[in-house]
């Protein structure tokens, strides 16, 4: 049976919800989009019906979203109630209804992203915990781990530069972007550690080829597959 890290969404009857909830962490760089796109398919393959969902593609406040952070003008308090209202937005109309269609919701980072973001800069984790209480606990979240100097050099090779975001430059780290970009995706890496301690996160390990993190994706994946709703 389904459940709420907290009070839920109201008007929600978490029986109702058969399909399964899948989550797939990671930061930028991680790979964590062609595993998605793979496992896409893998799940098509074996018949389950999959919806997507993703941070920042809420259509109540995406636009005005990324107006503020093309503009780098969200203060830590407004870009967590952005990301809160966007998301919720999402479970509402995307992963509720694909749950009680029964099919397989393929979410491309959720919660804890989030959380490791704001933890990153200064927030309570009481307070976040609170504020994220309307989220439904996932069936499996599994997070692909890999150095900040791995991440840095695949953004490099993929952009040619590093997301003042990712870089965490509001946070006034350093002058030079490579090593803000290392020094918040530290502090990032080191929030997840310690959510995977408080939550049933999974690790794979994202240096390895994509076809082994797929793999290993796919161990973590099948039981939960296999379970009656």
């Amino acid at each position: 049976m389904k459940k709420f890290y907290g009070a839920g969404m109201p008007g929600v009857n978490a029986d109702e919800l058969l399909g399964t909830l899948i989550v797939l962490e990671g930061p930028d760089g991680s790979g964590r989009s062609s595993q998605i796109r793979f496992l896409r398919s893998w799940l098509e393959g074996r018949g389950h019906a999959v919806v997507d969902l993703g941070l920042a593609k809420s259509g109540l406040i995406r636009e005005e979203l990324d107006t503020a952070r093309r503009g780098n003008m969200l203060a830590p308090l407004t870009r967590t109630l952005f990301y809160a209202t966007d998301l919720a937005d999402q479970i509402e109309n995307t992963l509720v209804p694909g749950l009680r269609a029964g099919s397989v919701v393929l979410a491309d980072r959720y919660i804890f992203t989030l959380m490791a973001r704001d933890l990153a800069r200064g927030a309570n984790i009481n307070w976040l915990q609170q504020i994220f209480g309307f989220a439904l606990i996932p069936d499996v979240v599994v997070y692909l781990d890999s150095t900040p100097e791995t991440l840095a050099q695949r953004v490099l090779h993929r952009d040619g530069i590093l997301d003042y975001w990712e870089s965490g430059i509001d946070l006034g780290l350093s002058r030079d972007r490579y090593e803000s970009f290392i020094l918040y995706q530290t502090r990032l890496r080191q929030n997840f550690g310690d959510l995977l301690k408080s939550y049933d996160i999974r690790r794979v390990d994202g240096e390895q080829r994509q076809k082994a993190v797929q793999e290993d994706l796919r161990q973590h994946l099948i039981p939960v597959l296999a379970k009656p709703a």
